[in-house]
Order: C-alpha cells, then structure tokens, then sequence
C-alpha cells in the first residue's frame, strides 16, 4: 500500500439478507454498498455525497466493520481490517473514530457529559490497550470539552442539560479521546439548525488543522460537502459513480447523475440562479435488491445509450484526479 493513503478501500459490497416470507424458501439481498471504491490521503478529507437510500452511512459503519462487508477490503495504515479478528481490529480502531448523525440519540441519556467522553479511554484502560490513571483521563476530559468550544465546568451536566449543538461537540470529543487519525463523520451537522452548522463545520475544520486529521465526510447538503472537502465522491444506489476535486466537480460535473444532483443545488446569486437550466430526472430510485447488468443509473439517465443497459461502467480517470464511471466518457471494456 501506497503509505500516502491512509485509507484504501477496495471493491467493497455490504449486502443485507432478506426472507422470502414464512412460506417461501427463497431469499433475497439489499445491496446497500455494491462494490465502491476509494482512497483517502493522509490529512485531507473526502465527501461523500448523494441522495437518502444510496448508502453512505453504510458505507462509514462497513469502513469502521460495525457492519461486517459481504467482500472487499478495507486497507487502514496498511492493515485489511476485515481479516482482523475482534482484539486486533479493536486496536486498530483505536486510530478510527465516527461522530454519529443524531446528536440526541448517540449520547446515553443516563451519562453525564464527562464520562461520555471518558468512555473510550476506559474501555482501551481496562483492556490494557493503554494504560491512563483516573486523573489522567479527567484531565484529557476537561481538555478536550475546552478544545470543542465547552466549558470544563459541564463535565457533570447530563446531555438533555445541552442544546443540538453542545451535544455534537460532545460526540466529538468523545470521537477525539483516543487520538485517532481518521474520523468518520456522518452527516454530522444534519440534525442541526444552520447558524450552528456553520459553528461545528469551522470546529471539524480547526481540529483537522491542530490534530492533523483525516475525514470521511458525509452529507446530503452539497455546500456542506464543498466547503468542507478537498475531494467529493458521488453515490448512487450503492456504488460511486464519480470523484473529483471538490471545485472541479462543482465547476464541470461528468456523470449524467451528477450533473442533476449539482444542478437541483441552490445557488445564493440571484442572476445566475435565474438563468441555470435545472435537470429533472424521471422515474423513481430503483430497488437495491435487484442485481444489476447494465448502468446502475440506467433507468433514469437522460443520456444512456444501447450498451449502458447490459454492461456496468467501472470508474476510471478522466483527467487530473477526476473519474467517472460511466461510458460517455470511455468505451466498454
């Protein structure tokens, strides 16, 4: 492995199993991630975007193996972590941390705010994975509430005592605890009002600064996406059908998805709003349990062609750092 990514993910499919009935023998999948591909250098951060139901949080939890890839790998700092048994991938999650959605659901209501974040240094402590005294982790507790913008002084206030804003600082210190190098975010402003989106993603911001770390930045908000990534991936029904640099994707989008995701995004000029040429696609999302031939965008693509029906276009580079998977821009194989 190329020792500049720390992260490499190769072919990676997450299919969830579905009953035929109580009469039928027959079974099924969900092919929530269906084969995606992507590397993240050390320091940067890669957005990923797309619509609801095309897999991104599921790809973040088969990255971290809360959920166990049906195949693929997933290469951190030079390790596969889904031929790791249970000690040794809780090692190495030690270096990977998520920061969840939903501030109000992802803190245990019957925790106070320090021992949230103390969690993780307790567990790694009583598996002897580090080694920390008491005071050590109240002083680490204290230090990072001060670095998320909390004052040390809530350490024994409960989360409903905090606003949707205090509680995300909160799991964020929580994902600092163990000085990770990636952090896996989820969408993490979503849930929150806009004048409190912008506090937290100048916080992720800082902290990649101070920390030097790494982001799997996920949303659905595409200027989210674009003031906080060096690099946007886009999804469509379980696989990455582009990734670029983020200006580059905003200022010539390829894929025919894309260029409609991008085009439905307000712009904040009124004159340029006016005169953009939205692109509406019909149809409706197809089911992810069927397995595909053809182009996974194939039924709503208003650009597909003969062969996009019966082969699957792979990413390839299309100049730079941009790649497209999609036959517009390259032949079939």
């Amino acid at each position: 492995m190329n020792t500049e990514y720390l992260l490499d993910v190769e072919n990676l499919k997450l299919h969830f199993p579905t009953g035929g009935g109580p009469f039928s023998s027959h079974k099924g999948f969900i092919r929530a991630v269906d084969g995606i591909s992507f590397k993240i250098k050390k320091g940067e951060t890669l957005g990923l975007v797309g619509e609801s139901g095309c897999g991104k949080s599921t790809t973040a939890r088969a990255v971290a193996q809360l959920h166990r890839p049906t195949a693929g790998s997933v290469v951190f700092k030079g390790e596969d972590l889904t031929k790791l048994h249970s000690s040794a991938l809780l090692r190495a999650r030690k270096d990977m941390q998520m920061v969840f959605q939903d501030p109000y659901a992802s803190l245990n209501p019957r925790m106070t705010s320090g021992d949230i974040i103390a969690e993780p240094m307790k567990i790694y402590n009583s598996r002897g994975l580090i080694n920390m005294q008491k005071r050590e982790i109240i002083d680490r507790v204290e230090d990072l509430m001060e670095k998320v913008g909390l004052s040390r002084f809530f350490r024994n206030r409960y989360p409903h005592e905090f606003s949707g804003g205090q509680r995300q600082r909160i799991g964020i210190a929580r994902a600092l605890a163990l000085n990770p190098e990636l952090i896996l975010a989820d969408e993490p402003v979503s849930a929150l009002d806009v004048s409190i989106q912008a506090q937290i993603l100048n916080l992720f911001k800082d902290l990649q600064q101070e920390l030097g770390l790494t982001y799997l930045f996920i949303a659905h908000d595409l200027a989210v996406v674009r003031y906080i990534s060096n690099r946007i991936a886009v999804m469509y029904l379980g696989v990455i059908v582009e990734i670029a640099d983020s200006n580059a994707l905003f200022e010539k989008p390829l894929h025919p998805y894309a260029q409609a995701l991008l085009s439905a995004a307000p712009i904040p000029d009124p004159v340029v709003e006016r005169k953009r040429q939205r692109i509406l696609l019909t149809g409706d999302v197809p089911s992810p349990d069927k397995e595909r031939h053809g182009c996974y965008f194939y039924d709503r693509c208003p650009k597909r062609m003969d062969k996009c029906q019966h082969s699957i276009p792979k990413l390839k580079d299309a100049g730079g750092d941009h790649q497209v998977a999609c036959f517009l821009y390259h032949d079939v194989e």
